[in-house]
């Protein structure tokens, strides 16, 4: 057995619990943690208001899935040949090593719940871009520069010079 996945313990997170955080104006409601899970997975509920998106991006080190809870998200990922819309009850897989991107096109929010296996930084990585939101929208080179951290390239357009 994995030392590494024997040293978690066992908790219950309560209805509405979770430390939360603004990543790019998308709400994330942690129900576990890569610290509380001893690196074996992270899952969070992700609230995604109308317009909002993840811009293109690979993960180099882990696997996330995505079960639409409520709400409507369209999916776009590499080798697929159109983006696909993904409504309650539906799921959507991006594997590591494959580009991908999500958005809310709908006029009212979308609840995902997202899991992250292994859980190799990204609720961290998510810590620093709600620290960077905290002053208004970071501009894109930080966003790009503190995922790159973490193992994740995104393809996203320039900031707009000014």
């Amino acid at each position: 057995m994995d030392a590494k996945a024997a040293a978690a313990e066992a908790f219950v997170r309560e209805p509405a619990a979770g430390s939360t955080l603004n990543v790019l104006g998308i709400t994330h409601i942690y129900k576990a943690t890569g610290a509380e899970t001893a690196g074996s997975f992270s899952l969070w509920e992700s609230v995604v208001p109308p317009g909002a998106a993840t811009p293109p991006h690979t993960h180099a080190r882990e696997d996330d899935g995505f079960y639409v809870l409520s709400g409507e998200l369209v999916i776009e990922f590499e080798g697929d040949s159109a983006p696909r819309r993904v409504a309650p009850g539906g799921f959507f897989f991006g594997a590591r090593g494959r580009r991908h991107a999500v958005r809310n096109d709908a006029d009212k929010p979308a609840r995902v719940l997202v899991f992250c296996a292994p859980s190799c930084g990204l609720d961290q990585m998510f810590a620093e871009m709600d620290a960077a939101t905290a002053a208004g929208m970071p501009e894109m080179a930080k966003v790009v520069a503190i995922a790159a951290k973490y193992g994740v390239t995104i393809d996203a357009p320039a900031d707009p010079p000014g």
